[in-house]
């Protein structure tokens, strides 16, 4: 299949049109290499809202649950804990097939500048499910399942 870019011409297919939108994150879970399954990698009830534009950008934002308020005065440990637990980027997207890699531009995390982000998407419903290839954390194989759904006008 041919690779879905529009991002010369400004022409998307048929199946970009179903990403378009902004997103928000319904769940997050992660299978380890040997099966373990962890229901919260981001906390209790993280907060994630995903934005795919027709021009061909996208923008993620996640914030673990349970993150503490920031203090004026925060020390150093509260302020490494505020940047260990939310996660942004932005940049370009392409979708070839069921995969849509984010071309990241700008990070929180800076070793993700320039890479490409490659996930699994599969349509379920209006929901979608973005998969992670097998990903190095903490010593341990993992793969992140996050599911999204269409966040409503005026919400």
């Amino acid at each position: 299949m041919a690779e879905v870019t529009g991002l010369s011409d400004g022409v998307f297919g048929h199946a970009n049109d179903k990403l378009v939108g902004t997103w928000k994150l319904v769940s997050a879970s992660s299978t380890t290499s040997t099966g373990e399954r962890k229901e919260a990698p981001y906390g209790p009830s993280p907060v994630g809202f995903l934005t795919y534009t027709a021009d061909g950008r996208v923008t993620a934002l996640i914030s673990y649950g349970g993150r503490k308020p920031l203090g004026t005065l925060a020390s150093l440990e509260e302020q490494a804990e505020a940047f260990k637990t939310f996660l942004a980027y932005a940049g370009r997207y392409t979708l070839n097939g069921d995969e849509v890699t984010h071309h990241v531009e700008i990070s929180s995390i800076q070793s993700y500048v320039g890479k490409d982000l490659v996930r699994n998407v599969k349509f379920q419903g209006d929901q979608i499910l973005l998969v992670t290839p097998p990903t190095p954390v903490k010593g341990t194989i993992q793969t992140f399942e996050l599911i999204w759904q269409p966040l409503q006008a005026g919400s």
